[in-house]
């Protein structure tokens, strides 16, 4: 998963994260709670990216980004959600 590159589109109340590999891209939108809170809200992966680790990438970034800046997750998302009670490394980030 380490060569799956993500990136990120901030705005002032929300933004997303994004992969694109083979020439699909799948996505990961956040809004924002406040200066302290991200709430991961959806997450699409199309059916030609499944299991090839780019929603997982796509919530790993988001973990990585949240430590970083000092805020915590919310993640309303079925998929990202389910990834942080797995990964127990990332629960530290939830809200």
């Amino acid at each position: 998963m380490s060569d799956i590159v993500v990136t990120r589109e901030d705005g002032p109340t929300g933004g997303r994260y994004l992969t694109t590999i083979d020439g699909h891209t799948a996505e990961m939108t956040y809004s924002k709670a406040g200066a302290t809170r991200l709430i991961i809200d959806h997450t699409g992966v199309p059916d030609a990216l499944r299991g090839k680790g780019a929603g997982q990438a796509l919530v790993q970034r988001a973990v990585e980004d949240a430590r970083a800046a000092g805020v915590k997750i919310i993640p309303l998302c079925p998929f990202a959600k389910a990834q942080i009670e797995k990964h127990v490394e990332w629960q530290d980030v939830l809200a």
